[in-house]
């Protein structure tokens, strides 16, 4: 009896001790009686969420603010364009001032950033943001007290300032050193010239009804147009429209001849202007180039290309009769190419062919034009792949392609051919 009772005492304390050593999940105790750590398993994931949970909510906060952002940005730079595109037009309005200096005002709240993001049907960060000279340096020649005898110098215009007052404003000082006693004033022909000059620059120019007003409003008795184009094309053509509802209201209006004179029936008439043209633009690339004459050139392997605008005028042949010149003068390794391709056999990639196959390996680029402005800077001299200089080098026929950017205007010699224009008008 005493042992079953022993027995059972045994195992109860056994039991109890088993009991004792058993832990809880939360806290417990070791064997040796220290507290066991607390299971935090649970807990750290619950806080890794939230943390994941409040760094998701923050970026995607930042996100929608520089979205926000951006599109203020965009919206902003969109107005700008669009009063940009408002004043780039050929016809002026009653609101015409106020549109320039509202696009000008708006460009300059801008930032910088905002103003890269402009663009529009035809606006874009060059619009007000390119370097083209001083416009303080010209003269828009737009002054009232004329007098009886005015000299309208009319332009088709350019907004690059160097240029204007370079190739423009040398023809318009050469005309007035001729003529002392007569009032030199100007006019352009693109009113899209106009506006943009005026926005940018604050710089007014008459547009051709701008100028016949004045010259009317001033008394004017003997007025004589001198144009500064190339040939008698759209622009001339325009301009003597305008001029023609003017006649009852001056006594006299005469009207000069443009650079290169009278057209012709095609491309084998020429005639002296343009002979003298062709040489003294010739003379002028040389001057501006590396060699000492047009026969070093040659023999280097180099040839100079002359870029016009082109026109799809009936006047159009009057590159080719240039062309047709350049042989006659003997200027083998001179051609003429237009940017709009008009005439066909003056577009860029007609004379990469007539060059390369003449066997040329070098090529001067320069303008043929009044003014080196867009045309010349862009198109011709430009970095964007259409650029002549860029397809000349693509091509990969020629090892060398320089660029020349002078305009016509600047030229001494043919300052003197508009100046004896007048003189066989005024006579």
């Amino acid at each position: 009896m005493r042992k079953k009772l022993t027995t059972g005492l045994i195992v109860s304390l056994l039991c109890m001790s088993m009991l004792s050593g058993c832990g809880s999940k939360e806290t417990g105790t070791t064997e040796g009686g220290t507290t066991a750590p607390a299971d935090t398993s649970v807990t750290t994931a619950a806080t890794a969420d939230t943390s994941a949970k409040t760094e998701a909510a923050s970026t995607e906060a930042k996100t929608t603010e520089a979205t926000e952002a951006r599109n203020d940005d965009k919206a902003k730079a969109d107005e700008v364009a669009a009063l940009i595109d408002k004043i780039y037009v050929q016809e002026r309005t009653d609101t015409t001032d106020a549109d320039c200096k509202a696009a000008k005002d708006a460009w300059d709240a801008l930032t910088d950033a905002q103003k890269e993001m402009v663009e529009g049907e035809e606006a874009d960060p060059d619009y007000f943001g390119r370097d083209t000279g001083d416009a303080s340096k010209d003269d828009p020649l737009n002054a009232d007290n004329i007098g009886e005898n005015e000299i309208l110098v009319v332009s088709f215009g350019t907004s690059f300032n160097d240029s204007r007052a370079e190739d423009i404003g040398g023809i318009e000082k050469a005309i007035q050193a001729a003529y002392p006693d007569w009032s030199v004033r100007r006019a352009f022909t693109a009113q899209i010239i106009i506006n943009h000059v005026q926005a940018r620059d604050g710089e007014v120019i008459d547009n051709m009804e701008q100028a016949m007003e004045r010259a009317v409003a001033n008394g004017v008795k003997n007025l004589v147009i001198q144009p500064t184009h190339l040939m008698h094309g759209a622009e001339y053509d325009e301009m003597k429209e305008v001029a023609d509802k003017y006649a009852d209201k001056i006594e006299s209006i005469k009207i000069s001849e443009p650079l290169l004179g009278e057209v012709g029936a095609d491309a084998s008439v020429v005639n002296e202007d343009k002979k003298a043209v062709a040489g003294y633009v010739v003379n002028a690339a040389v001057a501006d180039s590396s060699y000492d004459s047009l026969d070093a050139a040659k023999k280097d392997g180099t040839a100079i290309v002359l870029m016009g605008h082109g026109t799809s005028h009936a006047a159009k042949v009057t590159y080719s009769q240039m062309q047709t010149q350049m042989k006659e003068l003997g200027f083998e390794n001179v051609w003429v190419g237009t940017v709009e391709g008009e005439p066909e056999e003056t577009a860029c990639e007609e004379v990469i062919k007539a060059v390369h196959e003449a066997g040329y390996t070098k090529v001067i680029l320069r303008p043929l034009m009044v003014v080196a402005g867009d045309h010349a800077n862009n198109d011709m001299a430009g970095d964007d792949d259409d650029s002549w200089k860029s397809q000349f080098t693509a091509s990969g026929f020629f090892e060398k392609v320089d660029t020349e950017i002078a305009g016509l205007g600047r030229i001494p010699e043919v300052e003197q051919v508009y100046v004896q224009h007048l003189k066989d008008v005024i006579k």
